[in-house]
């Protein structure tokens, strides 16, 4: 899933959450510095902003890559949206409680062991069925 299709997806997947109370796109938000990403609302914890940047699968290319669906079992839920202490948990949750079945798996960022990551980096990272990955970083 390219990063335009993934912020429609996640786009529609927060439009229709009760905690969310906006979601926009970073574009509809005036951020021009970013191509694609969200700026949610949250009813609980208030406004988080989300970058998504893509991968292509191992040897594509873009010229001529298509973004057609893979599908195979859906990523393990993580948690439920409703519990989510903070903006990470919560898009975790949402993207996983979708059961999209392109989605292979979701890995987050604060809960990397320490020396896998930088400290204090939340994120996620999904990959999809076809090798593609998208991160979605918090600004």
């Amino acid at each position: 899933m390219r990063p335009h299709r993934f912020t429609d997806f996640v786009l529609d997947l927060a439009k229709n959450d009760p905690a969310v109370s906006r979601a926009r796109t970073l574009a509809e938000d005036g951020d021009t510095k970013h191509p694609f990403g969200l700026s949610l609302t949250m009813t609980s914890s208030g406004e988080s902003r989300w970058q998504f940047a893509g991968q292509l699968p191992d040897g594509a290319k873009h010229e001529g890559f298509t973004d057609e669906p893979v599908t195979g079992d859906p990523a393990p839920v993580l948690g439920s949206p409703d519990t989510a202490d903070v903006p990470e948990a919560w898009f975790a949750a949402v993207l996983t409680a979708a059961k999209c079945p392109e989605i292979k798996a979701v890995e987050r960022w604060s809960t990397r062991p320490a020396e896998a990551g930088e400290p204090g980096r939340n994120g996620l990272t999904v990959t999809f069925h076809n090798g593609a990955r998208i991160f979605a970083r918090q600004m």
